[in-house]
C-alpha cells in the first residue's frame, strides 16, 4: 500500500456527508415542492439510489487504478478525449464554485441585514471565497482531514436543527400536490446532484486504503446527507413556501450562529469543487501543481459570483446531466462489462466512444422533453451502455493512436 493511501471508511463518510450538506441541495429539494411531500420523498430516494450507485462505481475505478476521475476517462476515450471532458468539467466546477459562493453570500447577507442592518453582498462573496481559498491551502492531509471531521459533526447538529424547524408542524405536509412538476422531472433533479460529482469522486477515492472503505463511506455519506438536505428543502418549500436556509436558521433563533452555519456548510462543499477543478486542469497540463491551480480556480469562481447572476441553476443542472450521464455510461461499460481496465497511453482518441457519447447527449435532451417517469439520466445511461456494448466490436479500429518509430 502506498503511503498516500491513508483514507478509510470514516474519512469518506465524513467527507461526502459534509459535501452533501449544502445550500444547493436544500434549494434543489425545494424545487420538488409542487409534487407534494410523499411523492417528492419517493422521487428523492429513487433518484439518489440510482445516482449514488453510479457515483460509487466511478469511485471504485479511482481506488482500483489509483488515478483521478478525468484521467480514468482515457480508458474509453483516449488522451485527447479526456482533455475535452477535463475542459467541460473545469467549466462545470467553476460554475458550481460560483453558485455555492453566491448562494451562501445571499443567505449570509440576509442574516447580516436582519442582525446589524449590514447589506454587503459583494463583501460576503469575497469573504466566503477567501475561506475556501484558505481551506485549500491547508491541504488534503493533516489540517483539512481533521477539520473536515469536526465540521461534519457540527453540520450533523445543524441538520437536526433545520429538521426540527421545518417539521415541527407536520400537518402541512399532508397538503395535496400543487401541480406543475411531474414525477419524472423530480427524479431527474434528484439524480443529477450525485451525477455532478461523477467527474470528482475518483480524485479522492484514489487515496483510499481499500475499495470497500471508499465505496461504503462515500456512498452512505453522500446518500444520507443529500437525501436529508433535499427533504429539508422540500418540506420548507411546502410548509413555508421558502427553502432558503437563512430563513430557517433565523426561525430557530440561532442569530449569529446562523452565519457560521451557512459559511461552514458552503466551505466544506466548495472546497471539493475548486480542488477537483485543479485536478482536472492537471489532466491537460500535468506540469501545473493541482493545489495552486485550485487556488486560481477559487479566485475565478469568486469573481464570477461577484459579476454573474447564476442562482437560477436548473438548466445548469440539466446541462451537467447531459454531458456526464452518457460519458460515464460509456466508461462504466468499458470497465465493468467489456473489462478494458487500463489506460492505453498510445490511444489519442477513440472515435467510436465519442460518437456514442454524442448520441447519448442528444438522447438526454429528447428524454427531457418526453418527461419519462424515471427521468432522463437512468434510461439514457442504460441505452448508451447497451449501444456502446453492441458497437464496440465494430469500432475497434476507429481510433487515432500515436505513431512510434520502428526500431531498426
Amino acid at each position: 500500500m502506498s503511503e498516500d493511501n491513508t483514507l478509510g471508511f470514516k474519512h469518506y463518510l465524513f467527507l461526502w456527508f459534509g459535501a452533501a450538506i449544502s445550500i444547493a441541495e436544500i434549494l434543489t429539494g425545494g424545487l420538488l415542492a409542487p409534487l407534494g411531500f410523499q411523492s417528492g420523498v419517493a422521487a428523492i430516494v429513487l433518484g439518489h439510489v440510482a445516482g449514488t450507485g453510479i457515483l460509487v462505481l466511478a469511485g471504485w475505478i479511482g481506488t482500483q487504478e489509483r488515478i483521478p476521475a478525468l484521467v480514468s476517462t482515457r480508458i474509453s476515450f483516449g488522451t485527447y478525449g479526456s482533455y475535452l471532458f477535463s475542459v467541460l468539467n473545469v467549466l462545470q466546477l467553476l460554475g458550481w464554485t460560483a453558485v455555492m459562493i453566491i448562494a451562501a453570500a445571499r443567505s449570509a447577507n440576509e442574516i447580516s441585514k436582519l442582525l446589524w442592518g449590514l447589506d454587503q453582498l459583494s463583501l460576503w462573496s469575497i469573504g466566503i471565497g477567501g475561506l475556501v481559498f484558505l481551506w485549500i491551502i491547508l491541504g488534503r492531509e493533516g489540517g483539512v482531514k481533521k477539520a473536515n471531521m469536526l465540521a461534519v459533526f457540527l453540520l450533523l447538529g445543524i441538520t437536526v436543527v433545520l429538521s426540527s424547524v421545518v417539521f415541527k408542524d407536520s400537518t402541512a405536509l399532508l397538503a395535496p400536490p400543487a401541480g406543475g412538476m411531474s414525477f419524472g422531472q423530480a427524479v431527474e433533479l434528484s439524480v443529477i446532484m450525485p451525477l455532478s460529482w461523477l467527474p470528482l469522486i475518483a480524485d479522492y477515492t484514489r487515496f483510499a486504503k481499500s475499495k470497500a472503505s471508499a465505496a461504503w463511506g462515500s456512498g452512505l455519506g453522500y446518500f444520507v446527507g443529500s437525501c436529508w438536505m433535499y427533504i429539508i428543502g422540500l418540506g420548507a418549500a411546502i410548509i413555508a413556501g421558502n427553502p432558503e436556509p437563512s430563513a430557517m436558521l433565523l426561525a430557530a433563533n440561532l442569530g449569529l450562529s446562523a452565519l457560521g452555519i451557512i459559511i461552514l456548510a458552503t466551505v466544506t462543499t466548495t472546497f471539493l469543487d475548486a480542488y477537483s477543478a485543479g485536478v482536472s486542469f492537471g489532466n491537460v497540463f500535468p506540469k501545473f501543481d493541482e493545489k495552486r491551480v485550485a487556488l486560481v480556480m477559487t479566485v475565478i469562481g469568486t469573481i464570477i459570483a461577484l459579476w454573474v447572476n447564476i442562482e437560477q441553476y436548473e438548466n445548469f443542472l440539466i446541462a451537467i446531466g447531459s454531458v456526464f450521464a452518457p460519458l460515464f455510461a460509456v466508461l462504466l461499460t468499458e470497465y465493468f462489462i467489456i473489462k478494458n481496465r487500463k489506460v492505453q497511453d498510445e490511444m489519442l482518441v477513440n472515435w467510436g466512444a465519442l460518437i456514442v457519447w454524442a448520441l447519448g447527449v442528444g438522447m438526454y435532451y429528447q428524454f427531457i422533453t418526453l418527461d419519462f417517469v424515471f427521468g432522463a439520466t437512468i434510461p439514457v445511461m442504460v441505452i448508451t451502455a447497451v449501444l456502446y456494448r453492441i458497437v464496440w466490436g465494430y469500432t475497434q479500429t476507429w481510433k487515432s493512436c500515436k505513431k512510434y518509430p520502428i526500431a531498426s
